[in-house]
């Protein structure tokens, strides 16, 4: 009996335009045969590695609130992931290639969400590192620091997907990009040193066109929930434009653009939202970023995680530079780091490296410290 071909039958439905388990490319060679696709196993490597574990403590948009029902990072890595897959099974594409690309598509962001995201990212440009992105750090975790920096050689698509991810930058039509090995290393190159090549990345597969809605569509009505659940404002002020042409449920949300999406989409070689649920999905987002992104933080807030950030990687930097091998830098990431990595990797990489890998409660035990020896 071949196991093989029993777990890849259901290519027999895909849309000509879908990915196969025969396209995949792997950065570093191919895998030892076994029973599982290509895909599949990046799936499988994605959810065992220490980044996915991560996400249960990393900020989705709210951070340091005393309320269990808010989202972490892992809740909006888990919606994209679903969403995605009900789009990619009404249009017969590869779920399996999708769940690679979403569930690791968050895996590069920092302590405190995107405030942290921009704060190290002056930090980097400070410190001639150049722009740092989480899309862009994500590759980096996978490619190059988990497995103890040997890094998991996962293939091509699936990088590209995670590469491309950025949901910020919204548009009503999304077309793959044929790329070859070579073309995705230099998107992902060019991408520390041109923040307007990051905006305009297409992903290689319709599968990471897909995965790319899949991330505004996760996370606009759900930051909305939380939002009304800690009292920021009343789902009654989402204007009454937007409610009668995407409802004002998260529910109601998902279901209104998915079902556009593949209704516009289904047979075709690109993903589309119709002309009506693109702008009202557009005013949305602007509202969201009035109501909820602009002031997920004090100024009072803001200003003490630009401190403690600084400050922190002031500390560790310094750490390196004076061998103090003690410090947790070393005995907790550092030393298990493979020799190769430790030698070619500056040290204000490994502390950017370090930084963008904790977790909220991580970062602030670690400011603690850094408090204790300066006084």
């Amino acid at each position: 009996m071949d196991l093989k071909k029993i777990m890849l039958k259901n290519e027999e439905h895909f849309s000509p335009y879908a990915c196969r388990d025969a396209d995949a490319i792997r950065i570093y060679g191919n895998l030892s045969d076994d029973i599982r696709p290509n895909y599949f196993r990046d799936i499988d490597r994605i959810i065992y590695s220490l980044s996915y574990t991560r996400y249960i403590d990393k900020t989705q948009v709210f951070s340091n609130k005393q309320n269990d029902h808010i989202s972490k990072r892992i809740i909006h890595v888990q919606l994209v992931s679903k969403i995605a897959r009900t789009i990619g099974r009404a249009l017969s594409l590869n779920e399996d290639l999708i769940e690679a690309q979403a569930l690791g598509h968050d895996i590069g962001h920092v302590p405190f969400g995107h405030l942290g995201e921009r704060i190290l990212d002056e930090i980097s440009m400070r410190y001639d590192e150049c722009h740092f992105m989480h899309n862009v750090q994500s590759v980096r975790n996978l490619m190059f620091l988990e497995n103890n920096g040997k890094g998991m050689n996962l293939t091509v698509q699936t990088l590209d997907g995670i590469l491309c991810h950025n949901g910020e930058f919204m548009q009503d039509f999304y077309k793959p990009k044929a790329k070859t090995k070579e073309d995705f290393l230099n998107d992902y190159e060019k991408c520390y040193t041109d923040p307007k090549h990051a905006k305009s990345l297409i992903p290689m597969t319709l599968e990471g066109c897909v995965v790319r809605i899949s991330d505004i569509i996760g996370y606009l009505g759900r930051d909305i929930e939380d939002a009304v659940r800690l009292g920021v404002f009343d789902i009654e002020e989402i204007p009454e434009s937007i409610q009668k042409i995407l409802g004002s449920s998260n529910r109601d949300i998902i279901n209104t653009i998915t079902t556009d999406i593949i209704n516009n989409s289904i047979g075709k070689d690109y993903i589309k939202m119709s002309p009506e649920i693109y702008n009202a999905v557009k005013d949305l987002k602007k509202f969201n970023y009035k109501h909820i992104y602009n002031k997920a933080n004090s100024d009072n807030e803001v200003e003490m995680i630009k401190y403690m950030f600084n400050k922190l990687f002031e500390y560790l930097y310094n750490s390196l530079k004076n061998n103090e091998t003690d410090r947790r830098i070393y005995t907790i990431y550092l030393n298990l780091m493979e020799k190769e990595y430790i030698e070619t990797t500056n040290n204000a990489r490994k502390v950017i490296d370090y930084i963008s890998g904790m977790t909220d409660e991580y970062f602030i035990e670690e400011f603690n410290l850094y408090e204790k020896t300066s006084q």
